[in-house]
């Protein structure tokens, strides 16, 4: 499937995001700890990957459409950069997307 030069990317382990698809709604951690979900640009992901989750395993990439998530989304700056925030929960019809994303041999993410 080609990707949306305008999706939004989140990463999240693969439980998470099945336990999503019961509910209908997507919480992450961050979003009970900082107020908002975040994700990235597609040029974006593989760098905050590696920051973040190197190394582990069962991870997924959701590939979202910013015009369907119905919770605002914020682009605020961090380490830089800017980065897309969505301020609450995020409704699964928003993804039209899902990638395994596991790490290379050496924990690296790459695309």
């Amino acid at each position: 499937m080609q990707k949306k030069t305008t999706s939004i990317v989140h990463i999240c382990p693969r439980q998470d995001w099945q336990a999503a698809e019961q509910s209908g709604m997507y919480r992450a951690e961050s979003l009970e700890q900082a107020g908002f979900i975040h994700c990235s640009r597609p040029e974006q992901v593989v760098q905050v990957a590696n920051r973040y989750y190197r190394g582990r395993t069962g991870m997924v990439l959701l590939w979202i459409e910013p015009q369907k998530v119905q919770a605002e989304i914020r682009w605020e700056a961090a380490d830089g950069d800017t980065f897309p925030h969505i301020y609450g929960p995020l409704n699964i019809d928003a993804v039209y997307a899902v990638d395994d994303f596991p790490p290379a041999e050496d924990g690296g993410f790459r695309l």
